[in-house]
């Protein structure tokens, strides 16, 4: 499947140039440090988080249970999403709901139909993490498959666009809302060989600056975006599968900082990259 939509006519963002290598222009430094999260800081706030199953997906979603969110389960297969949820209620979280979508084959209509479940069960959605992810081998750009192009850049970009359009109305309910994107450090340069994988992860961050400027005027909703940098994941395995995993950091590691961002400690942090390896110690 091809990604949804054609081409129109492009004006480059002022913020993003070229010149070897993409650069980023983002906005003052995020804090140094991250405050302790407080029990229940979380409690009565609904999240959405896409890429549940996976390795960062079921820690953010079971950290951020922990401390009393409700969070909307979302991947493409049942059973592990099923072992996402009995671990969140073992460890006496709020009861989680599981949404199965897969963003590689979604359609404007799932994404619309997505969006009235929610609001229909929920009436308010509090944060949504775009934390899906799907890669194709590196190499260079002759050897893509189309295919894998377009799986790429459904789930890395595509989604994060249809999700945040289909959702903004019920975070804009919201008294503290919050949306966090998850990017790539290497993806990110616009180095060789990283291909689809890479233009995802440089056109995601290009929206999610677009989307912080123009949610930043009416406050209600902030927008940042988390790079796990050298976690241990199944992703990571292979995007750096020569990377000595001694090296890596866990995945529990990025618990405090998914709580921080979803929670009211972070308010004033809009339009921010965070780092995850500043905040390991």
């Amino acid at each position: 499947m091809w990604p949804i939509g054609s081409p129109t006519e492009f004006s480059p963002s002022p913020s993003i140039c070229f010149n070897g290598s993409l650069n980023l222009t983002e906005k003052p430094s995020p804090p140094s440090q991250i405050p302790t999260p407080t029990t229940g800081s979380l409690k009565d706030k609904v999240i959405f988080l896409t890429g549940a199953a996976g390795g960062l997906g079921r820690v953010a979603a079971t950290a951020l249970a922990r401390y009393g969110a409700t969070i909307v389960l979302s991947d493409k297969d049942l059973a592990p999403l099923e072992a996402v949820y009995d671990r969140i209620v073992e460890g006496n979280g709020p009861q989680p709901a599981i949404y199965l979508m897969d963003l590689a084959r979604a359609t404007v209509q799932d994404y619309e139909e997505m969006a009235r479940v929610i609001g229909r069960e929920f009436g308010v959605l509090d944060g949504l993490l775009h934390n899906a992810a799907s890669f194709a081998v590196l190499g260079p750009v002759s050897n893509i498959d189309p295919d894998d192009w377009a799986r790429v850049i459904n789930v890395n970009l595509n989604a994060c666009f249809l999700l945040t359009r289909a959702l903004i109305g019920l975070l804009d309910k919201s008294t503290d809302g919050s949306i966090v994107f998850t990017s790539d450090s290497s993806a990110r340069t616009g180095s060789a060989y990283w291909g689809c994988y890479g233009v995802s992860k440089i056109a995601m961050e290009g929206f999610a600056g677009i989307l912080a400027d123009e949610m930043e005027a009416a406050g209600k909703v902030r927008v940042n975006t988390l790079i796990p940098g050298p976690v241990a994941s199944p992703l990571r395995n292979k995007t750096f599968p020569a990377e000595d995993p001694g090296r890596q950091l866990s995945a529990e590691s990025l618990e405090r900082l998914y709580i921080y961002l979803f929670g009211p400690a972070s308010r004033e942090q809009h339009g921010q990259t965070f780092h995850a390896s500043n905040y390991s110690g």
